[in-house]
């Protein structure tokens, strides 16, 4: 009896340390696990702060286009070129507002880490986290920041609406007013003119050119645009859309 017991307590001993070492393991990879979430919270939080930047460079690039376009009609300039983005060079750079929106989530851009890009007009921005993941069971972490990289693109909703071509004229090709001014059954000149230019007094109208309306289908939408009224101009937002790509 008094062996069967001492065998027993040796049983327990030697099952001891057995136990603390299992429960030594599990409290490290409780540990290691809980690093993992916290470099993946960082990581999530830089990705964040890469699409907040892209989008917001790629929308500052938007409205600066809109406004490039409002001048350019009301000065009667050439404008078609920026129905579509491409080829302006807006006055301020957007990638300032990528890093503010980078900013704003903790994190910023890393130098050269703001490139627009075309065909399409995008910015990619690849940003730093500024909070480290911190310390843990892994060696390193308290030093480890986060990097993460978004591209935004710009693309244009519209579209110029051209006009119908005019029929092609019918008859021998001369204009209805006989502006030829030919000769009768006589032979004799009629000494018609051409009536060109003038109104029905014989003067010129002399009135003010009126800027033509501008019509653009955009996504299937048509909208006219007033030169006259540019106060009614469309937003940046129905002219251009602004997503993450893929």
């Amino acid at each position: 009896m008094t062996a069967r017991r001492s065998r027993l307590a040796g049983d327990a001993g030697q099952a001891f340390p057995i136990y603390i070492t299992a429960v030594a393991a599990l409290l490290f990879l409780a540990l290691a696990l809980f690093a993992v979430g916290q470099a993946g919270a960082t990581r999530n939080g830089g990705q964040t702060a890469a699409d907040a930047a892209a989008l917001g460079a790629a929308e500052d690039f938007r409205d600066q286009v809109r406004k490039g376009l409002l001048d350019a009609i009301a000065d009667g300039a050439s404008w078609e070129d920026l129905l579509t983005g491409r080829g302006f060079d807006p006055p301020h750079d957007p990638c300032d507002q990528a890093q503010w929106f980078a900013g704003e989530n903790d994190a910023d851009v890393v130098s050269g880490g703001c490139v627009p890009g075309y065909l399409p007009v995008s910015f990619t921005v690849t940003v730093k986290t500024r909070k480290a993941v911190g310390k843990s069971v892994i060696p390193g972490t308290e030093t480890k920041h986060a990097t993460a990289k978004a591209k935004a693109v710009v693309e244009p909703r519209c579209v110029l609406d051209e006009p119908a071509p005019l029929p092609d004229p019918t008859g021998d090709g001369k204009g209805d007013g006989g502006g030829d001014g030919g000769k009768d059954g006589d032979g004799k000149d009629g000494g018609g003119k051409d009536g060109g230019g003038k109104g029905d007094d014989g003067k010129d109208d002399g009135g003010k050119d009126e800027k033509p309306v501008i019509d653009l289908v955009c996504e299937g939408e048509n909208i006219t645009i007033d030169p006259e009224r540019l106060d009614l101009f469309p937003d940046a937002k129905d002219l251009f859309s602004v997503h993450l790509a893929d």
